[in-house]
């Protein structure tokens, strides 16, 4: 078993690398847990992006990570840069015996993910890898149902990641819209729907998958369906795309069991839409309060999933999703590529 040092007797030293779109979000639960999180250093390399937030969060602000490593204590870093740097900045962190956060996904391919988590273990760091959605309260009574096994023997599921990136997104950033730095519609804007197939309903057996570049000037595909069969013998769907006119649509997820039927939609998983089993249970009265109001698809599950981090580093909490939980839905992204590239039903797990 590995020994991980605890850090009990100050506050954690945190770093951001990356300060764009969902280091926002990052930033505020760092202030929610201000009295458990001390942010030291911020990188970035754009100047004028990282002196913007130097000012902001009265930090120290470097373009290298190596640099800042050097020159700073820091406990964890988190990685809010393009998914396709994760792996190095991953690696670089290690050896210098530092832990990892990192948004999703990990990385953008697989074996670049398989290092991340062979460089922590070594280095006896941890790797923790985001994936607040599972701490939403509609998916966390939906997955105290299906672990409570309310809905019998399940049959099929329908995934559905129904946004808009407009042109303007893409062209906002040269790595955005490509296979090395970013992925498409499956890896990227819907990788915390992928993540949902296997934390919920179990391992896949196959899927296949077709994707396409309908409207956008970009690399990778903009629009997707993949067909699952679980281990189990269910089957579902999952249908993404970033086209809808004229703004994001609905995020949601359907089962439907022997004894139960639940749609969780909304915007981004965040309404109990239909909530009915065979049998009742003291959860039935949390649903007329799970649904939350949003107009943001990343909820507000990244507050709850630092809480567990820093149990983690204070050594009173095991990791929810470490750099193996991570991987999971990164092997199943990567099958859902294989599959459109090649025109066939991939098996899982993967023959590497």
């Amino acid at each position: 078993m590995t020994f991980y040092p605890r850090i009990n007797d100050r506050k954690i030293r945190i770093a951001i690398v990356g300060c764009g779109r969902i280091s926002k979000n990052h930033f505020a639960s760092i202030e929610t847990h201000a009295e458990s999180l001390e942010l030291v250093a911020l990188c970035d390399s754009d100047r004028h992006i990282l002196q913007e937030h130097q000012d902001r969060y009265n930090a120290p602000g470097y373009q290298r990570l190596e640099e800042m490593l050097k020159n700073e204590k820091i406990d964890i870093i988190v990685l809010c840069s393009p998914s396709g740097l994760h792996s190095n900045q991953t690696i670089i962190a290690a050896q210098y015996g530092v832990n990892v956060m990192t948004e999703k996904p990990m990385a953008t391919r697989w074996h670049d993910g398989v290092n991340m988590v062979k460089a922590c273990d070594e280095a006896r760091v941890r790797l923790f890898v985001v994936k607040q959605n599972r701490r939403n309260a509609t998916l966390q009574l939906l997955k105290s149902a299906v672990e409570k096994e309310r809905f019998g023997r399940i049959y099929m599921v329908n995934i559905n990641v129904f946004w808009t990136r407009p042109q303007e997104y893409y062209d906002s950033a040269k790595w955005r819209g490509t296979w090395e730095f970013d992925g498409g519609a499956f890896m990227n804007q819907a990788s915390h729907y992928v993540d949902l197939v296997d934390w919920l309903i179990g391992p896949v057996e196959s899927l296949q998958a077709y994707t396409a570049t309908l409207a956008r000037n970009i690399e990778v595909e903009d629009t997707g369906v993949v067909s699952f069969k679980w281990r189990s013998g269910a089957l579902g769907s999952m249908n993404v795309t970033m086209l809808t006119y004229p703004k994001n649509l609905e995020g949601s997820i359907t089962i439907i069991g022997e004894k139960g039927t639940v749609r969780i939609g909304g915007l981004a998983v965040n309404e109990i839409q239909h909530w009915e089993f065979a049998e009742s249970d003291p959860d039935d009265e949390k649903v007329k309060t799970a649904s939350y109001q949003t107009t943001s698809v990343y909820g507000f599950g990244h507050p709850l999933y630092y809480k567990n981090v820093i149990d983690v580093l204070r050594g009173d909490a095991e990791p929810e999703t470490d750099g193996r939980e991570g991987l999971r839905s990164l092997e199943m992204l990567i099958a859902t590529y294989l599959s459109a590239r090649d025109g066939k039903r991939i098996s899982l797990p993967l023959d590497y």
